[in-house]
């Protein structure tokens, strides 16, 4: 099992398969000849000259000058640090060749058949294909953000860990979303805190993730039957761009969902938890049992932010909120 995850880990590395072969034996029987090392892999001559050069080359083993010196590995930091970095330059030319190959291909035989911009994803590969989508994400990720929500676990950790890793995030969050159990406590406002830019809206105009400048992931989701069974994944296009458009437009619509500094005013996280779910048009009964009081604890808590913001309608208290960048 060792042998079998070392060879692979060679292969890996770009190691050829006879000098992968070469170190094996070398782990296992060095200090010896190198002639004996040959023997072991059943290599000798020219063949094995090769491969044992190709481990010198590398930094893993020390040169010989003939079969009969005696040949050991040599401790491979240094040669796995130089491996290691051509490895991910020639990953990135691939990539770089492959998108280029693509984009050529792309403009020469796609512009006819535009319908081929636009995949239709359904049921069970609605999740990998999100997943892989984010996963991609390098630079931005925009969403328009509104039940019903396909079952992904571990979502919220899959949009953390893309923000601990420096992608941007930019979303506007429906009064729906504010009003599913849990979803403001557990998903918003840890994103938030990690970095996430959030606005909400009464309503978003559709489900929508962009990512990056490559493609957009739109939901057909049924909302009154609350699932989520088929998703359009849409390439660069004409389509592509006015997805970006209404994202733009609706962003500048939404309200900031907190302001720059930590805690506002000397808000409590519940305080200001409230004040979100308020300016976001979720209805009262909701705000209750998000916040586990009683809606008689409710109209008490908002009258005392309306009495601190010197305001007399909730309407004044919103605008007096958002001014003192409580929102």
């Amino acid at each position: 099992m060792i042998n079998a995850r070392l060879e692979e880990a060679l292969r890996v590395l770009g190691v050829g398969p006879q000098a992968g072969r070469v170190y094996l034996a070398l782990m296992e029987l060095a200090p010896a000849p190198l002639d004996a090392i040959g023997a072991a892999t059943g290599l000798e001559g020219p063949e094995l000259a090769a491969a044992y050069g190709e481990l010198v080359a590398l930094g893993l083993a020390g040169a010989a000058i003939d079969g009969q010196e005696v040949v050991a590995p040599l401790p491979p930091a240094a040669g796995l640090e130089i491996l290691g970095r051509h490895r991910a330059a020639d990953i990135d030319e691939s990539r770089i060749t492959v998108g280029t190959a693509f984009e050529s291909f792309r403009r020469q035989r796609l512009a006819a058949y535009n319908d081929n911009l636009v995949e239709v994803v359904t049921g069970d590969a609605i999740g990998p294909r999100m997943s892989r989508a984010w996963e991609s994400a390098r630079e931005r990720i925009r969403q328009l953000d509104s039940p019903p929500y396909f079952p992904i676990p571990g979502a919220t950790d899959h949009a953390l860990a893309t923000l601990a890793r420096g992608v941007r995030h930019h979303v506007v969050y429906s009064r729906e979303s504010m009003e599913q159990p849990g979803y403001l406590e557990q998903v918003v406002e840890p994103c938030v805190a990690a970095g996430e830019q959030a606005r909400f809206l009464a309503s978003v105009p559709v489900k929508l993730v962009i990512i990056d400048d490559a493609l957009a992931m739109v939901s057909l989701s049924i909302k009154e039957a609350e699932v989520h069974t088929t998703m359009l994944i849409v390439q660069p296009c004409g389509l592509f761009s006015a997805l970006v458009a209404l994202f733009e437009q609706t962003w500048q619509n939404a309200l900031p969902f907190h302001g720059g500094t930590a805690r506002p005013g000397n808000l409590l996280p519940a305080e200001r938890r409230l004040l979100s779910l308020l300016a976001g048009g979720v209805r009262d009964d909701v705000i209750a049992r998000e916040l586990g009081v009683s809606r008689r604890t409710l109209f008490r808590r908002v009258e005392v932010l309306m009495a601190r913001l010197g305001a007399t309608s909730r309407f004044q208290m919103g605008l007096q909120a958002r001014h003192r960048g409580w929102l």
